[in-house]
């Protein structure tokens, strides 16, 4: 791969899939998987553009906007779009990359992509943001569609941006069709899915706790990092549960503390006028400390989920948390830890069994924002609207077919000491591997002569 620019991102997200395949008996019992994994490593499409843009100095603004459609073997290419100034090519592959496997995951008929652009949103007016989102949907029109890519939100990308974009897409094709999730709930947007994210982490989390024997949520400790969308409705539910939540941050630094349900809503507000938490006035319950992630300064958790972005857990901090007691660390975000936490994570669970720390990678736990867009997508088909308490419900036995079909896949390619708590993040990775190869090889996507 010499001949290819450096993509640190999604040379990540790939080893830390093909690691585990490697470590399971599944080349052992079907060599031509490795045939299967060579072509899913390659995206079908990448498009990238220009979009141009004018602030409200009237001056001339340009930004790069990709879309990355890497896999459609199971339904139209479906994953969010980001902006942020940190976007390029490497991260929307490996978000691409992930995509594919956590909406295998889900059971629902979607296939995998991402995009975005280097756009950042922080600092902008709503009348350069419209200007911005109306460009950029004008280059990406031609390539999306209901029934071939389906884009959602992501960092930057919240209700008033698919709004902006969904209005420019239905200009520039003259349809309205369900091409974007997350839509208003005036014109086909789904209930729950604001919240679909943060709730499904800790739907999933509470089979890993039940499974484990510790019981529910009450009385468990709980640190928590991020302060968007998913942090805040993760946060929501674990205290609704009895949970004690110990901390929340952003890029600056943490809160950390005793957060109520009240705090999570002032942050919510915050968060909707684009301020970061330097400006919450915490109180006697929280401290503020600057420049840190959370992990080391929570002092004894039972729980820890990370929910801002990748890489938010490093070995070192890793190790604090499983010196802190922690049992349970399951990914709000993606690929949230890095590889190096991971063997940590997983060498514990080897080698305390049952006390050991469990570990949920995201496109196992966090994938209930996209099955709620999925549970959009066919809302939309159908020109329905569903209760809140059936989309909820449908998101509470996706969250349980994904843990459970986890657990059963590493039972049956992981080798395991007695004792020892399956492999979640080897199960996951088999799983929603194995269902897109099956998929590839029907439509003839990969062929191998045994």
């Amino acid at each position: 791969m010499s001949n290819l620019p450096s993509e640190p991102e999604f040379e990540q997200a790939y080893k830390e899939l093909a690691s585990t395949l490697e470590n399971s008996t599944l080349f052992q019992k079907y060599p031509e998987y490795r045939t299967a994994l060579q072509v899913a490593a390659i995206p079908e499409r990448v498009i990238q553009f220009r979009v141009v843009w004018e602030d409200d100095a009237g001056n001339l603004q340009v930004n790069r906007g990709y879309r990355v459609q890497f896999n459609s073997a199971l339904g139209p290419y479906k994953g969010g779009l980001r902006l942020h100034p940190t976007v390029n090519l490497s991260v929307l592959k490996f978000l691409g990359f992930e995509q594919i496997f956590k909406n295998a995951l889900t059971g629902l008929m979607m296939g995998g992509g991402k995009g975005g652009s280097d756009f950042d949103p922080k600092g902008k007016s709503d009348a350069e943001i419209r200007r911005f989102c109306v460009a950029f949907m004008r280059e990406l029109a031609q390539y999306i569609g209901a029934d071939t890519d389906v884009p959602a939100g992501d960092i930057g990308v919240g209700g008033r941006e698919i709004g902006y974009l969904f209005g420019a897409y239905r200009k520039v094709r003259n349809k309205f069709e369900g091409v974007l999730t997350g839509k208003g709930l005036d014109w086909g947007g789904s209930l729950i899915r604001p919240e679909a994210t943060g709730y499904g982490l800790i739907y999933y989390v509470t089979h890993m706790l039940e499974h484990a024997g510790a019981g529910g949520w009450e009385g468990k400790r709980v640190a928590i990092s991020g302060s968007g969308n998913v942090a805040q409705y993760a946060a929501l539910k674990a205290l609704e549960l009895g949970a004690t939540v110990v901390s929340l941050s952003d890029s600056h630094g943490s809160l950390v503390g005793n957060v109520t349900a009240e705090d999570v809503h002032d942050i919510m507000a915050l968060k909707e006028k684009r301020q970061p938490l330097t400006t919450f006035a915490a109180k006697d319950n929280l401290k503020y400390i600057e420049g840190v992630r959370p992990w080391l300064q929570v002092g004894q958790v039972d729980v820890a989920l990370p929910c801002a972005t990748q890489n938010e857990v490093s070995k070192e901090e890793a190790e604090g948390l499983v010196a802190a007691g922690a049992k349970f660390v399951a990914e709000g975000s993606n690929m949230g830890c890095t590889m190096e936490a991971i063997e940590v994570f997983e060498a514990s669970r080897k080698e305390k069994k049952g006390e050991a720390v469990w570990y949920a990678p995201g496109k196992a736990a966090n994938c209930g924002g996209v099955a709620v867009s999925g549970l959009e997508m066919g809302q939309n088909s159908q020109r329905l609207a569903w209760s809140r308490e059936e989309v909820d419900e449908k998101l509470k036995n996706i969250m349980k077919t994904a843990f459970e079909l986890g657990l059963s896949t590493a039972k049956e390619y992981v080798e395991a000491a007695e004792g020892e708590l399956p492999s979640l993040v080897a199960g996951s990775n088999i799983a929603g591997f194995v269902k897109v190869a099956k998929a590839m090889h029907d439509q003839g996507d990969w062929w191998a002569k045994l």
